[in-house]
């Protein structure tokens, strides 16, 4: 690959990045409470090589929020044949991590849609500052996935995608329920679970403290983060 073509995928991945922190940055403000947050992933086949490294990443959402006041997260999950499973909500990584390492990638079609009704309801139950979802294809309707991203949005409950690759298709749909929701969409490499990790912790930092705990949590990691959100600087 020659170096002008390297140069400009990097570009390109900088980008998407910096566009995604912008929108985290312009979603809802969290209410002051406890940040609320529902860690949802697909589970079926296509997804199990990368299944094992989200365990690490989440753990590092919880380290990241512990002097925010504090991260309550849910893990949701489907796989299989309409099998859509939920935890209890977690206050720690400990108490989330053994229920990560139990789940086994099954074949099955995806359900976002019930992902997106479940998030509905404990919102409805109580308020809920960020729904993340981490998956790589769509095999549902967009008009049933956008109605309930836009009924998200209503409530305050931006959701951020990350899109494992970059199927056309699953790009569009996910890039909708980002938008319809208020929150944002952003690919990321299997291959480089480092700057998945970040953004996720950057989603949970904003979840727990705001806008402007987005922007410290910037200047501490220094870096790429850094450079990437130097422009989010106000509240």
């Amino acid at each position: 690959m020659s170096r002008s073509k390297r140069d400009l995928q990097r570009t390109s991945s900088r980008t998407e990045v910096d566009a995604f922190l912008q929108q985290v940055a312009a979603a809802p403000k969290p209410t002051g409470e406890r940040g609320r947050l529902i860690f949802a992933m697909d589970a079926t086949a296509s997804r199990e090589p990368t299944w094992d490294r989200a365990a690490s990443i989440q753990a590092a959402m919880f380290q990241e929020t512990r002097d925010l006041g504090g991260l309550d997260v849910q893990l949701v999950h489907y796989r299989g044949f309409q099998e859509l499973h939920h935890s209890r909500w977690c206050s720690s990584a400990d108490a989330l991590l053994p229920r990560m390492t139990a789940v086994r990638c099954a074949a099955g079609i995806t359900q976002i849609g019930r992902v997106l009704d479940h998030a509905l309801v404990e919102a409805e139950r109580k308020r809920v500052n960020a729904l993340v979802f981490v998956g790589d294809c769509v095999e549902e309707p967009l008009d049933g996935l956008a109605d309930r991203a836009g009924r998200l949005g209503l409530l305050g409950v931006p959701v951020f995608v990350f899109q494992e690759g970059r199927e056309p298709i699953a790009e569009r749909a996910l890039k909708e329920i980002a938008r319809l929701s208020g929150g944002a969409w952003c690919p990321f490499d299997a291959s480089s679970p480092r700057t998945l990790k970040e953004l996720l912790s950057a989603v949970a930092v904003y979840a727990a403290g705001g806008r402007k705990a987005l922007a410290d949590f910037s200047k501490r990691r220094g870096g790429a983060v850094l450079q990437l959100t130097r422009q989010i600087t106000k509240d």
